[in-house]
């Protein structure tokens, strides 16, 4: 708030500002000078326009300053400004000034009075430089009402980063601003305001006063309360300022780099992306991944954000001649100025192609902890590509950039092949403690390792819906029949109405059409016969509904009976879906109910599928815990056994109780008493693949064995409400015999065992089962009877 006498001075002075020819650069030490000579400048204006009164006068002093300010080293980058601190109005403001702030020029700025600071923020209230402004008029507060010494409170080292976003430049501008005054004078307008009187200031000596003022935050607690505009202030204040753009997007550029997840959320991604772009000049950005085993992935932009699922694969040998893999081998960043004319490799003539024409590519490498050491070889994490439309786009300004980045990208970079394993989603906790350390291995650059488990025992186990597609092919055919049947109708409606001899031959269509659903459908009879509706009937409705209410009726009800989003008849499917769901529900909350028992005698890799049934997967092993014995292997072997029994009671409960319940779930257990290898391939979507063509073997089984007959009497050896267990040797079902005794004792299933051979299957002989009816508990109280 200005005071009288500064609005009588406003209104008949109007000063105008007075912008400085185009300047480009300087030294340091010019700087310095020419901030020294503005300084002497202000303190000698300060020092006299106290003494000057006259109108002519003081218009005098000030083409005085004018011209010699205008005769200062003209290549500064320093912003500058003289303010009046009670109005905040400009008195002068240098070329650069003017130009950040989108300024007229001279000729357009002297039309222009009553420029304010202010006005120029459109938020000043809330703004880092009010603060600022704040804390500089606070400075000469302490120092004249309150006779505090300021030497101590480094007032000067002050500064504040601001956006800036002129109308003339397309981003926006960091200038690092500062206020500089030689001397203030500031007189409390209403003497009976003191708002610092609860901090007792008057009452402390010197030293209590500077010990009070250095503890943080005492100094902008003051200047966030004082009034401002209690005081009248005269003077002037030199505003100066510095385009820290690039030092700002530098420092931003890594807070956000060094953030988790930073390459590859995208809320965490973009403001990255559009930081490089803007620092560099740049159209786009890429990522050469490697991969190991010889091979780099590339991303180009928000292909690495979307996880592309068909990436360029580069390999190294294919790679031996560019410049890229040049560069990374050297570990030196590498400007491409003309693309078009160096294009050795695919990887450039990809990148041309797509019409870059000039590249910085900024290596991710790792060095060695100990390069005096042979083994310690720099490990490639990958290449950070800035890609310009234009050819000699980047300069060596680039290159310093680029080096000040590398810190940052390879912590981004590393962070990306950790979380290649950390993101992975259904990882078991009983292993995911070898996720996390190959993670963490990678995040510091070493040699990518296979995840590998070694020497554990695999425990399979399925309860699969017997009849299911069978089923589901029933329920195929009935909904598509009832769907043509409305159909027919619709076209013998229209026959009744009208002689034509086009509905007279797609009647016999579609009556040939049923004949043939009626004896059997396919794998793609439910895709074909919706689209033989489609093209050869629907398309007439629009013209059936006009030609009378009986065909009208008949087409409606047709629409209502595909008014779903599967668009067709879908009454006797959705009586199967829900069938299949209940039963899965059940049996998978019945199996993990026991999993969690199973968890607890020993942790252990369990993977769960269901689909028509459930698959449980088990593996258990020393490489996986370190506490894994014998017993803990009987244990969990017995109780997966007694999972499946309980998993069978559930099935019978489900089909006791209610009609609707036709399938049967029959229910078998795969016995191997020696050890497999699994390991983790990050080409396939599995958690898990198994090692070795003889572990090969056993998952052969696992897929063939639920269609296993009995080599005599061909029948299927899994029967619904019976255990089931296939085995290869005497020494295995020496074990299994006594958990079926177990079992029996403990009323899971009969006493009476059926046993066979397995016919032979595809690629394996020489299995054989053992099977027993599962009891329900009031079987088990009615044999006791």
């Amino acid at each position: 708030m200005q005071t009288s006498k500064q609005k009588s001075t406003d209104k008949h002075h109007k000063y105008d500002i007075k912008a400085l020819p185009e300047q480009t650069s300087l030294t340091e030490n010019n700087q310095n000078i020419q901030h020294l000579q503005i300084e002497q400048l202000l303190q000698a204006l300060a020092s006299q326009l106290p003494k000057h009164h006259n109108q002519i006068e003081q218009l005098k002093i000030w083409q005085q300053i004018t011209e010699r300010l205008e005769n200062l080293p003209l290549h500064s980058r320093i912003l500058t400004a003289i303010i009046e601190p009670g109005s905040l109005s400009f008195q002068y403001a240098s070329y650069q000034f003017c130009e950040l702030m989108g300024i007229d020029r001279i000729d357009k700025i002297e039309a222009q009075y009553n420029i304010k600071l202010n006005e120029l923020f459109s938020d000043w209230d809330n703004t880092e430089l009010e603060k600022l402004y704040h804390l500089q008029i606070l400075q000469w507060v302490l120092k004249q009402i309150y006779q505090i010494d300021t030497a101590n409170l480094q007032f000067q080292d002050y500064s504040v980063i601001s956006t800036v976003n002129s109308p003339k430049n397309s981003e926006p501008k960091y200038i690092e601003f500062w206020f500089c005054s030689q001397e203030l004078k500031v007189t409390r307008i209403d003497q009976t305001i003191d708002e610092f009187i609860d901090y007792n200031l008057h009452s402390m000596s010197k030293s209590e006063q500077t010990a009070w003022l250095i503890q943080p935050g005492n100094l902008e607690m003051l200047a966030q309360n004082f009034k401002l505009e209690n005081y009248q202030i005269d003077g002037l204040l030199l505003l100066e300022g510095l385009d820290v753009t690039v030092k700002e997007q530098k420092r931003k550029l890594t807070q956000l780099l060094v953030e988790p997840e930073s390459l590859v959320q995208e809320e965490k991604f973009k403001p990255i992306e559009k930081l490089l772009r803007s620092l560099f000049r740049a159209d786009d950005m890429m990522l050469l991944r490697n991969e190991g085993e010889k091979q780099f992935k590339l991303f180009i932009g928000s292909e690495f954000l979307t996880r592309s699922p068909y990436p360029k694969i580069y390999s190294t040998l294919s790679l031996e001649n560019s410049p890229i893999l040049k560069t990374a081998i050297k570990n030196q960043i590498l400007n491409i100025p003309e693309l078009e004319s160096n294009c050795p490799t695919e990887y450039e003539q990809n990148l041309s192609q797509k019409g870059f024409r000039s590249l910085l590519l900024i290596p991710i490498v790792i060095k060695p902890a100990f390069p005096q050491e042979e083994v310690g070889q720099p490990e490639i994490l990958g290449i950070v590509g800035l890609m310009s439309n234009h050819p000699r786009n980047f300069n060596l300004c680039d290159y310093k950039n680029a080096e000040d980045l590398i810190p940052a990208l390879i912590a981004a970079v590393r962070q990306t092949i950790q979380q290649r394993f950390t993101n992975i989603r259904n990882i078991h906790p009983a292993v995911e403690w070898r996720f996390l350390q190959e993670a963490e291995r990678r995040r510091w650059g070493l040699p990518p390792e296979t995840i590998v488990f070694e020497d554990v025992y695999p425990l399979y186990g399925i309860c699969d819906i017997r009849g299911s597609s069978t089923e589901r092919n029933r329920a195929i055919q009935s909904d598509i029949l009832a769907q043509f049947r409305l159909g027919l109708a619709i076209v013998e409606t229209v026959c009744e109405k009208q002689d034509s001899a086009l509905c007279q031959q797609l009647r016999q269509d579609i009556l040939e059409y049923i004949k043939s659903l009626e004896e059997r459908v396919s794998v793609n009879t439910e895709i074909t016969a919706l689209e033989y509706l489609r093209c050869r009937l629907e398309v007439y409705f629009d013209y059936f509904v006009e030609c009378g209410d009986t065909i009208k009726a008949a087409v409606e009800a047709y629409r209502a009976a595909c008014g779903n989003i599967h668009h067709g008849v879908y009454q006797a499917r959705e009586r199967y879906d829900q069938m299949l769901y209940k039963i899965n529900y059940h049996l998978q909350n019945t199996w993990e109910k026991w999993q969690k028992k199973m968890q607890q005698i020993l942790p252990h890799h369990c993977d769960l599928e269901a689909t028509d049934g459930i698959d449980q997967m088990m593996y258990v092993g020393k490489s996986i815990n370190s506490k894994f014995n014998q017993f803990y292997l009987s244990s969990l072997r017995y109780d997966q056994l007694r999972a499946i029994c309980d998993c069978a009671r559930t099935a019978l409960r489900l089909k006791s109780e209610s009609e609707e319940l036709i399938l049967g779930v029959v229910h078998l257990i795969l016995v191997q008493n020696y050890t497999i290898d699994i390991y983790h391939n990050e080409s396939t979507e599995r958690l898990f693949d198994v090692k070795g063509t003889h572990d090969i073997r056993y998952e052969i089984v696992k897929k063939r064995i639920d269609k296993g007959v009995d080599k005599d009497t061909k029948e299927r050896i899994t029967q619904p409400g019976m255990l089931t267990v296939v085995y290869s040797t005497d020494e295995e079902w020496e074990e299994y015999e006594q958990y079926f005794r177990y079992l029996v004792r403990e009323g899971w299933v009969e006493d009476k065992f059926e046993s066979g051979l397995v016919e032979p299957l595809q690629g394996v002989s020489g299995l054989r089962f053992v099977r027993a009816k599962v009891l329900l508990p009031e079987e088990i109280e009615s044999n006791h009877k």
